[in-house]
């Protein structure tokens, strides 16, 4: 068997392990062993226990915060480059620091391009994510990105729900798109809340555009951190008349009180991803795994051949 001809190897950073082990078992493989040497400093050394040489290789791992996972995904990559793995396809479920795609005010770091070149220059080859922050951070990067959309597992989840009345939500005026990719796919009526923030995480004011009155409401996002727009937005369109009002998230970042924020909200319920792990388990949040979408994305990388029809939007 020549070496083009070997099967592909998937092996995950630690932070993502129970994603990597369902998208390897959808994938039909199992995953490979990394070991991981710490230091009694808090540094830590990843090796790979089995050879890599002229293969090719999937990394799974989210990059959220705290900096400890962006790292370790960077060290796998690099240790993966030097063990003269043939492709190195770094699978990013969730792309962390997204936030910082653009100078917003004056003298601040553009995380997000950082972020792309650090993962090119510690050796990956092929970028693999879903639902970035901003469409353009693809642009970030020199190397094939392959941008999937979670619309993909959320649609089935929606449908499943039999509602009447739909109307599609954006919180914010920056998700619009993505709103109304959801509505046209499911023929609905979009509204967008408008709001201010005195500064990251605090809202000041929120309007909204559009009416919901009668409506079964579905705020679409891409993340949601501390839980406080969606939390404002729920009740605001309760007060408006809506029926009931839930929300999908890809993401589920979920700091501070966020937990506590969302069950105690006027939100039905949330439907989030497994892109990044829940801390705790609440009643209203209900997850849908991601993991099916990115094993068959990765097939057709390593087959070479079109992922066009994963999309729905």
């Amino acid at each position: 068997m020549i070496n083009n001809q070997l099967p592909p190897k998937l092996f995950a950073c630690r932070q993502s392990e129970d994603l990597a082990q369902k998208i390897a078992e959808k994938f039909g493989a199992e995953l490979g062993q990394i070991n991981i040497t710490p230091f009694s400093d808090g540094e830590f050394q990843p090796a790979f226990e089995e050879s890599v040489r002229g293969r090719r290789i999937f990394i799974i791992g989210s990059t959220f915060p705290s900096s400890e996972n962006l790292m370790e995904m960077l060290l796998i990559l690099d240790a993966a480059k030097r063990a003269s793995a043939r492709h190195i396809t770094a699978v990013i479920p969730y792309f962390g620091w997204a936030r910082q795609d653009r100078k917003d005010r004056p003298r601040v770091a553009i995380g997000a391009k950082l972020v792309a070149k650090l993962l090119e220059t510690a050796g990956a080859t092929r970028i693999m994510t879903m639902d970035l922050h901003a469409d353009q951070i693809q642009g970030f990067f020199e190397k094939p990105v392959d941008h999937l959309f979670a619309s993909t597992v959320f649609m089935p989840y929606i449908e499943s729900l039999k509602l009447d009345n739909i109307c599609v939500a954006s919180p914010d005026m920056g998700g619009s798109k993505r709103a109304y990719a959801y509505s046209k796919y499911l023929e609905s009526d979009v509204v967008i809340c408008y709001k201010q923030r005195k500064k990251a995480n605090i809202i000041s004011h929120m309007e909204l555009i559009g009416e919901v009155e009668g409506k079964n409401v579905i705020l679409v996002d891409d993340m949601i951190d501390t839980g406080g727009t969606l939390a404002k937005a729920a009740e605001l369109m309760m007060e408006r008349g809506a029926l009931s009002v839930r929300a999908i998230c890809t993401h589920p970042i979920l700091s501070g009180g966020a937990y506590e924020r969302i069950q105690d909200s006027a939100l039905t319920e949330l439907i989030v991803t497994d892109t990044i792990p829940l801390k705790k388990q609440v009643s209203k949040i209900k997850v849908v795994t991601c993991a099916p979408l990115f094993a068959d994305v990765m097939h057709n990388v390593q087959s070479n051949t079109s992922i066009s029809d994963k999309f729905l939007m």
